[in-house]
């Protein structure tokens, strides 16, 4: 059964909007005419400028979200803090799962008709003998990554708000890529690393990558259409980091990284890159759990998506090429001059 509503002078309200699938998604709300309401915590980055209204809270503050949420109809929950470091365990945890319980308690309190709640792939477990979808299990090991552990929680706590008669829905991308990547994101990092020729070297290894872009789109039809409960994965395409490298080198002009790291290589040097980059005032590119995540879950299906909401992701290329024009725009990448437009 698929329900559908007129979503125009609909009002919704964006935590997390400021992050890199959030920044797309308030633009793809305004430029449907939506009434835009962003939960703001600190930054105003990427959403400076934009016609939204803006109000101040934090998700582990409930009387704050119960004050934000008063009035709006929609809420997108993306807000999540991500790390790939252990000792962030405490405030991953703290977001990621008393965060989600918080906005599901204040949706409930203020009568809010929907909830649209950002996931992970990472909260699914990792089953290599079969293609990963909506009918896994959920991460439940105490041998998993924080993060990974954290998402999986936070996808329990809408579970017992649906239980509580809450209507939710569950939206699980894979590694997201794309345009107005400000901070930028882990991967945006790593990017931008290969098109400035300061990438030492590759991982050997990839993952299923996704378009910002066509996550918003996949979310904001799933809002309008998909019955309450409803969970889609929305995946991309594998590519390893070696062939990413090597469309960066052709896109740029950029010379790849000539040597592939084997993982269990990379998972020996990972202690002291860490401590390096941390040395130098930089977020570490590469931990165990950045390596490790480079090796599982190949095997992604949008099939559900595809068949209920028309969801189809866009060629990586492009997305790759879109993403290089935009960090170029944004003055994050300077022009090179052997960049090659339109391939």
């Amino acid at each position: 059964m698929r329900l559908w509503y007129n979503l125009r002078h609909m009002s919704v309200l964006v935590t997390g909007a400021t992050g890199h699938i959030g920044c797309n998604l308030v633009r793809a709300l305004l430029a449907k005419g939506r009434r835009v309401r962003v939960l703001l915590h600190r930054s105003r980055l990427g959403i400076e400028g934009l016609d939204v209204e803006t109000v101040h809270g934090d998700v582990l503050d409930l009387d704050s979200l119960v004050r934000a949420f008063d009035g709006a109809e929609v809420i997108y929950h993306l807000a999540g803090y991500i790390s790939l470091l252990p000792s962030d365990r405490p405030v991953m945890e703290a977001v990621n799962i008393q965060g989600v319980r918080n906005v599901v308690e204040a949706c409930l309190r203020t009568g809010v008709r929907r909830l649209v709640h950002f996931s992970s792939i990472h909260a699914i477990k990792d089953t290599p003998e079969r293609v990963i979808d909506e009918t896994c299990d959920l991460v439940d090991s105490p041998q998993a990554p924080a993060y990974d552990r954290s998402k999986a929680a936070g996808e329990r706590e809408v579970f017992k708000g649906l239980d509580r008669g809450l209507d939710a829905i569950t939206i699980s991308p894979t590694g997201v890529i794309g345009p107005h990547d400000y901070r930028p994101s882990h991967f945006g990092q790593a990017l931008l690393y290969m098109a400035q020729g300061k990438l030492p070297a590759l991982i050997a290894g990839g993952f299923n990558w996704v378009d910002a872009r066509d996550v918003v789109a996949g979310a904001i039809t799933a809002e309008a259409q998909a019955p309450s409960g409803s969970k889609y994965l929305l995946s991309g395409h594998w590519v390893s980091v070696p062939e990413i490298a090597a469309i960066t080198s052709e896109l740029t002009g950029v010379p790849a990284p000539g040597f592939v790291c084997p993982p269990w290589l990379a998972l020996c040097g990972a202690p002291f890159l860490g401590a390096f980059d941390r040395i130098r005032g930089r977020q570490p590119l590469y931990t165990a759990m950045s390596i490790k995540s480079l090796q599982y879950h190949r095997h992604i299906s949008h099939e559900k998506a595809s068949r209920e909401l028309g969801y189809q992701p866009r060629p990586f290329r492009e997305t790759l090429q879109d993403a290089l024009s935009w960090f170029e725009q944004a003055g994050m990448l300077s022009s090179t001059a052997g960049r090659k437009e339109g391939r």
